[in-house]
């Protein structure tokens, strides 16, 4: 934080700003961001720990990217990559996932289900990403990516966080549902997804409209990746199989009533209970790599039903064994803890 901080104090000064700086919190990320005056107004500046090439930065190429689709992110004021510095439009404190604690059940699904077109309109811009040629058009969740992320989860689970390395033949049967795993979905990667969209990076802006943030990673990806984020990251009971259902269809018909393609129900069923299988266990190597190296012991409740939610969809696909044996296993390690 302190050597960030100085990076800001240095871009200030560079700018003869003079301004209060305020720590916000901190995301699952090197990154650290700070509310400083900017002008007669307040803006959050995200300091980075390196330099970069402000023409190649991820963050200024997908924000143009969703502006120009009308996507509601965050205008950038200034971006410095010497100093590592992008100062943006202040969206407030106002996080969807806090702010759906605050709210009576109707206007909850109100908003759930504004967040899920907020999903449908991402997928819209694929074309524009290409004709841009965007970062996002050039990046995808292939079978390398997927893959490496599955491995995180295996390292930073079982060794890091859990300090039980697997037995070597379990190990190397995981490793093989894993490859398996990945190849399906890579080959299902057609859409434009934002890559971490969950409602902890929705907020509610001053004026109550619900804007989008940590969009930089997005890239080509399945059309469930962002609803499997959106509907089971960072949960701690699983919802039911019943309402994941009616989130499920009710996706599937925006998409045609935003002009795409409509895809079968049942199998887009059989992609998103796939997608949760990588994507939960991507989180969970990222909750356990924030616990135990980072300090971040906040994530660790989300783990289990984790989980638990992969184990469900696994179940329902009647595939993935060894996976299926593992979690078991740790599953009922916690009860019994």
């Amino acid at each position: 934080m302190t050597e960030l901080l100085d990076k800001l104090h240095a871009f200030l000064a560079k700018n003869d700003l003079r301004s209060e700086v305020i720590a916000l919190s901190a995301d699952a990320s090197t990154r650290e961001y700070f509310r400083i005056d900017w002008f007669g107004r307040t803006a959050v500046a995200c300091v980075y720990p390196d330099p970069f090439v402000e023409a190649e930065h991820s963050y200024v190429d997908v924000t143009s990217l969703f502006l120009r689709a009308d996507l509601p992110v965050a205008e950038l004021y200034a971006v410095d990559g010497e100093l590592g510095v992008i100062v943006q439009e202040d969206l407030g404190d106002s996080v969807l996932r806090e702010y759906l604690k605050t709210q009576d059940a109707e206007r909850s699904a109100r908003l759930i289900d504004e967040a899920i077109a907020m999903i449908v309109r991402i997928q819209r811009a694929t074309p524009l990403a290409f004709e841009m040629n965007s970062i996002a058009s050039r990046l995808s969740f292939d079978e390398e990516k997927l893959l490496w992320e599955l491995d995180f989860f295996k390292t930073h689970y079982f060794e890091t966080f859990a300090k039980r390395p697997l037995p070597a033949v379990e190990d190397r049967a995981l490793t093989e549902e894993f490859i398996e795993l990945a190849r399906d979905l890579a080959a299902r990667a057609s859409v434009l997804c934002h890559r971490d969209f969950h409602a902890a990076n929705i907020m509610i802006d001053p004026e109550g409209k619900m804007r989008i943030i940590d969009h930089q990673d997005a890239r080509m990806g399945s059309a469930a990746y962002d609803l499997v984020s959106f509907l089971l990251d960072r949960i701690t009971e699983p919802p039911s199989t019943e309402w994941l259902a009616e989130k499920r269809r009710y996706f599937l018909d925006l998409r045609v009533a935003l002009g795409l393609p409509r895809l079968d129900e049942a199998e887009f069923a059989a992609e998103f209970r796939l997608q949760t299988l990588q994507r939960c266990l991507k989180a969970v190597g990222t909750f356990s790599y924030q616990s135990a190296v980072r300090g971040k012991t906040h994530f660790i409740p989300f783990i289990v039903p984790m989980f638990r939610i992969v184990l469900r969809s696994a179940g329902n696909l009647r595939t993935f064994p060894t996976l299926c044996t593992i979690l078991k296993r740790e599953i009922d390690g916690e009860d019994d803890s």
